[in-house]
């Protein structure tokens, strides 16, 4: 493992307890949480994309603010719903907020996960086409996107208006080298495999939408393996990169254990369940003192082969006490990992 970083799901509700009450709370607060996690010494903010929902729902102000409030952070998305986004407009959107940040964005991309909305996609403007799934929306939008940030010629060039210039443009502005930091969800082993093929890098999350009766842990680490093969099988020059996320609790303190301590007992196995019509198996919990989180999770084959571990936080309980979090993860827990060795 050789970066760690936060990944926030940007919840907001005017509950009990709850210290992001409102959009504009969780908005502020991420911002606030991304700087502290920089001064901890953290490798990376990350947001998850989701809308019809109390959640963060437009990543691209939000990644230019964290971007002009700190300096050294990556900034990312684990995942923008492609199946929702207007491929040349989030290219724009994407660039500047890159530029803006000096070339930190690491974008996590995918066809997206059960939403609240039926269809909600459509009410965007976006339908299949006759005879394609969502899906294939989602990686036709995907395409079209890696291809404009890449600089090439989408729209005819106007003669009257250009002194002449006939051809493609491209759209404006550019931000050289982010095509290499383009992410796609991977729910699968056969999607890992997809990713791969298609020179995307790979993120896993703490679910998988498949279930062969193998740990969480040891079937996650046979996607990354086949992603790895594939990868290699493509003849790409890079060297890709790798996440996977994991919920970890440390229990420090008297406020971890009451917030916490009955998770600690029960929150021990992975868990399977019924997502999208199909089996799915959802990863275990890391909850407990930092040392017992620690042997857990050197037998965490999937954490072992990534090269990036994305932390899910409580992003209600506010600022202060995610950071604490935090702090007890990359001084008590990641260096254990070998992070930074």
């Amino acid at each position: 493992m050789k970066r760690i970083g936060f990944l926030s799901f940007g919840h907001y509700q005017p509950i009990p307890g709850s210290v992001s009450r409102t959009a504009a709370d969780a908005l502020h607060q991420a911002i606030d949480l991304a700087v502290a996690a920089e001064e901890l010494g953290a490798d990376g903010a990350f947001f998850r994309v989701h809308h019809f929902a109390p959640q963060l729902a437009s990543p691209f102000p939000l990644l230019a603010a964290i971007g002009a409030r700190t300096s050294r952070i990556e900034i990312g998305t684990a995942v923008i719903d492609m199946r929702y986004e207007n491929p040349l407009y989030m290219a724009e959107d994407a660039a500047a907020a890159d530029l803006i940040s000096g070339g930190r964005l690491q974008l996590g991309v995918s066809r997206g996960s059960p939403e609240t909305a039926l269809r909600g996609s459509e009410s965007f403007g976006y339908v299949p086409a006759e005879g394609e799934t969502d899906a294939d929306m989602a990686r036709r939008h995907t395409e079209l996107f890696r291809a404009a940030i890449a600089g090439a010629g989408v729209a005819e060039a106007n003669p009257a208006t250009t002194g002449g210039q006939r051809g493609a443009l491209a759209i404006e502005p550019q931000s050289p080298g982010l095509g290499d930091r383009i992410w796609w969800g991977a729910g699968t082993r056969a999607t890992a495999v997809w990713a791969a093929e298609q020179g995307m890098n790979l993120m896993s999350s703490t679910l998988l939408t498949e279930d062969t009766g193998v740990p969480f842990s040891d079937l996650q680490a046979e996607q990354l393996q086949q992603y790895r093969d594939a990868w290699a099988a493509a003849g790409w020059e890079r060297e890709p990169r790798v996440s996977v996320s994991r919920s970890i609790l440390p229990i420090t303190t008297d406020l971890d254990r009451r917030y916490f301590g009955a998770s600690a007992l029960t929150e021990r196995h992975d868990q399977v369940g019924h997502l999208d019509g199909g089996l799915a198996r959802f990863g275990k919990s890391y909850v407990g003192e930092p040392e017992r989180i620690v042997e857990e999770l050197r037998q965490d084959a999937a954490v072992a082969d990534a090269d990036t571990l994305l932390v899910t936080v409580p992003n209600q309980l506010g600022v202060d006490y995610n950071a604490h979090l935090l702090e007890t993860i990359v001084t008590r827990i990641a260096p254990e990992l070998g992070w930074r060795d």
